[in-house]
């Protein structure tokens, strides 16, 4: 099993990851939880110049091919040998945040970042990937002073709310949208709700 959970900067994804994490285990799953970027030693390494503000105006070519090798490096080393093993994998964020981040958004197009996207996981996707759908005015994360990609303001995550919801509609078979405006108990019983029926 390996869901991703995608959506605006403060949309409570993290939160919703660590609940359907903890459900799981209460279920007997087996559960490895990780985050983009980041979760290898490069991952991470790679995440600090990303989100630090003092990486300035980097380009989206720049960012999604660094982007892109924290996923690669990610899906090598932790989540296809722990699929394999029998585990669920559950990710906060995957590929579809550098399509709309870096494709609709900076405009490098959808079809050309899944192409990349393509090679650093050698094709390998969520089987389900969860909107948590939430207008950005409504969000707590502080955008105005938050890390690199949060500080781009609040019409910059209007877009890529825009761009999520797109998504969504046009790969209906893979994407959950998620009404990230109730409480964070309603939005766990959505996702709870949407998991496919064999799982517990």
């Amino acid at each position: 099993m390996f869901v991703a959970f995608e959506g605006v900067d403060g949309a409570g994804k993290s939160t919703q990851v660590r609940l359907l994490g903890e459900h799981l285990e209460r279920n007997g799953r087996e559960v490895v939880i990780c985050r983009e970027p980041g979760g290898t030693s490069l991952g991470e390494e790679l995440r600090r110049i990303l989100l630090d503000p003092g990486s300035g105006d980097l380009q989206p070519e720049v960012e999604v091919l660094l982007f892109m090798a924290a996923r690669a490096q990610l899906c090598n080393k932790i989540i296809r040998p722990e699929l394999q093993s029998g585990k669920a994998v559950i990710s906060d964020r995957f590929l579809w945040s550098s399509v709309v981040y870096q494709g609709v958004v900076g405009g490098l197009g959808v079809e050309e970042v899944l192409s990349i996207g393509r090679v650093a996981t050698r094709g390998l996707l969520p089987e389900l990937t969860f909107l948590v759908d939430l207008d950005p005015a409504a969000s707590h994360s502080g955008l105005d002073d938050g890390d690199r990609m949060e500080s781009r303001g609040i019409e910059f995550q209007r877009r890529v709310r825009d761009g999520f919801l797109a998504l969504a509609e046009e790969f209906k078979d893979s994407f959950i949208l998620i009404d990230g405006g109730a409480s964070i108990e309603q939005v766990h019983q959505q996702v709870l709700d949407a998991l496919p029926k064999e799982q517990p």
